[in-house]
């Protein structure tokens, strides 16, 4: 049986499929690994203010009503003031209606123009082996308000408290707030407190019909992204920051962006048109604003080996495969054939290979941890193939076969881009090549010498197994 060169391949097939489990496993506890370096940068970036939406400004003008309400009270006599009682004993009883005052839903006004200016610096936090990009913010905000969208928002009976208008912004988290924290309008400044329920800031502005555009400027920490809700009916928006590997994100794309090794600016024009938030409204659109249409940037750390060890795991089994199948080739036309449990060492030791390449990179990064790590398993097998395997100088070819295995490894895990390419052209090439090797193998091996002194029957066996009668010649 281990003559059928037809055998060996289904057999090292069998142990292909068999490593599925270390290398599920391997991908497991990548997954643990970066479960863990998520929480810990959650948690350092919620310390040091956490991911940011700002929302807003928004006008806030109470609205008051004049209401007729009916009432029942007591029946009294018109001239002596006494209660009148029914036939039943019982007071009578008479309705009244009297017009009362009280507040309604407020009026939600959102500016018209809608200009911010957005200034980042980057650092890295540590806590422990892992690192954290977080920033710090400069924000300038300038908007006005038309005030007449808020006259069309009330009835007849109703009118707006203008003196009692305060402006809102909103934000993910008020221990964030840092620094500077101003309200201007022309030559006057508004003092600013936080919200008394929910996160932002707010400050009585009082009648702003005739007031000069708004000016907000607000400093604040921030953590993994910072976004940015357009409510303005024109918004235009600008982020620039010395972080150097941004990820734009949310509701829209930058119009413009410039990325350089130095940092990164973007800018953002969103049309009232490209967004569903009314610009006045008895309801608070805030919400809607912050989860349907926020845009911005996420501060990425670059190049996670992390999810380049998880796809490293599952292209595992394709490059265990090209191994195997080299030292079966290889090793092809020896006396003794290599043992299914030197296969087993083999692709285990592959499998190690992830484990090994996701704890360096912890500490000295992906590019030396991969280098050590598939210098190590090239070495062993290397070294295992001429002493364990007894390939002797087709060790050579085993040693070629695995560099270039690992080389093409970087490559799909370097770019995401080419990884297909890369890992579909290594198996076209991988399986042309064996099929040109056994050309002329003959894959059921060579027939069993028949045992002494047994007859030969009337039928003849086939390579496939099928029995045929032999034709009858007495004289052979």
């Amino acid at each position: 049986m281990l003559r059928s060169m037809g055998r060996r391949f289904l057999i090292v097939g069998l142990l292909v499929v068999l490593m599925f489990v270390p290398l599920f496993f391997a991908a497991e506890i990548v997954q643990g690994r970066k479960s863990f370096s998520t929480t810990t940068i959650e948690t350092v970036g919620r310390e040091w203010g956490g991911a940011q939406i700002l929302s807003g400004p928004q006008l806030v003008i109470p609205v008051e009503r004049t209401v007729t309400k009916y009432s029942s009270r007591p029946k009294v006599h018109a001239t002596t003031g006494v209660v009148l009682l029914g036939e039943d004993g019982a007071p009578l009883t008479e309705r009244f209606a009297e017009e009362v005052t009280e507040l309604a839903a407020p009026v939600f006004l959102y500016p018209e123009q809608f200009d911010v200016d957005l200034t980042t610096s980057a650092q890295i936090r540590k806590r422990g082996i892992f690192e954290v990009p977080v920033y710090q913010a400069q924000s300038k905000f300038a908007f006005d308000f038309k005030p007449d969208d808020a006259e069309r928002e009330i009835g007849e009976t109703e009118v707006l408290l203008w003196e009692k208008a305060t402006l809102r912004m909103s934000v993910s988290s008020n221990r964030a707030l840092r620094g500077t924290a101003l309200l201007r309008s022309g030559a006057a400044a508004f003092t600013l407190e936080p919200f008394d329920r929910g996160n932002g800031i707010e400050a009585a502005v009082g009648d702003p019909r005739g007031l000069p555009a708004f000016g907000l400027e607000l400093d604040f920490n921030g953590a993994q992204y910072l976004h940015i809700a357009p409510v303005g009916r024109n918004s235009s928006v600008r982020i620039a920051s010395d972080w150097p590997h941004p990820s734009f994100d949310g509701a829209f794309l930058p119009d413009a962006r410039a990325v350089t090794d130095s940092g990164f600016e973007a800018e953002w024009r969103i049309p009232h048109l490209a967004r569903s938030l009314p610009q006045a409204s008895r309801d608070d659109p805030d919400f809607s604003a912050r989860s349907e249409f926020a845009f911005g940037v996420t501060y990425l750390r670059p190049n996670d080996f992390y999810q380049k060890a998880y796809r490293a795991a599952r292209y595992g089994i394709l490059f265990i495969s090209l191994t195997f199948l080299t030292i079966l080739l290889v090793e092809k036309g020896r006396e003794k054939p290599v043992h299914p449990v030197q296969y087993l060492l083999v692709g285990l030791a592959q499998s190690l290979f992830v484990l090994l390449m996701v704890a360096y990179a912890e500490l000295i990064g992906f590019a030396l941890a991969y280098a050590v790590s598939a210098g190590a398993v090239v070495v062993l097998l290397t070294a295992y193939g001429w002493i364990g395997l007894k390939l002797g100088a087709r060790t050579l070819v085993l040693g070629a076969v695995l560099v270039v295995i690992y080389a093409v490894l970087y490559l799909i895990l370097h770019s995401a881009d080419y990884a297909l390419m890369a890992g579909s052209t290594l198996a076209f090439l991988a399986l042309a090549l064996t099929m040109f090797a056994t050309r002329n193998e003959d894959w059921f091996g060579p027939e069993r010498p028949e045992k002494p002194g047994k007859k030969k029957s009337g039928k003849s066996v086939l390579p496939w197994g099928d029995a045929v009668e032999a034709e009858a010649n007495p004289s052979e």
